[in-house]
C-alpha cells in the first residue's frame, strides 16, 4: 500500500517552518537534516512536528498547497497550539 505524506518541519535554530510532500517520509526527513535540500539547508537542525498520510498524490499536493497559504498556516497553528506553547 503506497502513501504520500504532507509534512511540516520546524527549525530548532530559528522560528521557521517548512511544508512539503513526499512518498518516503523517513528518507526525505534525513535528506532535509543532512543539508541535501536547498530550501531547508540554512535552517538546520529540523524537527518533524506534523504529518498526514494520503493514498493519492494529487490529494496530498492539494493539502500541501493549502497549508502554505495564510489560512493554512493559521489552521496549523490552531491544530498544533499545545505543541507550539511548549
Amino acid at each position: 500500500m503506497k502513501f504520500f505524506y504532507v509534512y511540516v518541519l520546524r527549525s530548532k535554530a530559528r522560528n521557521w517552518w517548512y511544508v512539503g510532500v513526499t512518498a518516503d517520509l523517513r528518507k526525505r526527513f534525513h535528506e532535509h537534516n543532512n543539508g541535501k535540500s536547498p530550501s531547508t539547508k540554512g535552517f538546520l537542525p529540523l524537527d518533524l512536528i506534523f504529518y498526514e498520510a494520503y493514498r493519492n498524490l494529487k490529494d496530498a499536493k492539494r493539502r500541501e498547497k493549502y497549508l502554505k497559504t495564510s489560512k493554512g498556516k493559521t489552521t496549523l497553528r490552531l491544530m498544533l497550539r499545545e505543541y507550539l506553547r511548549a
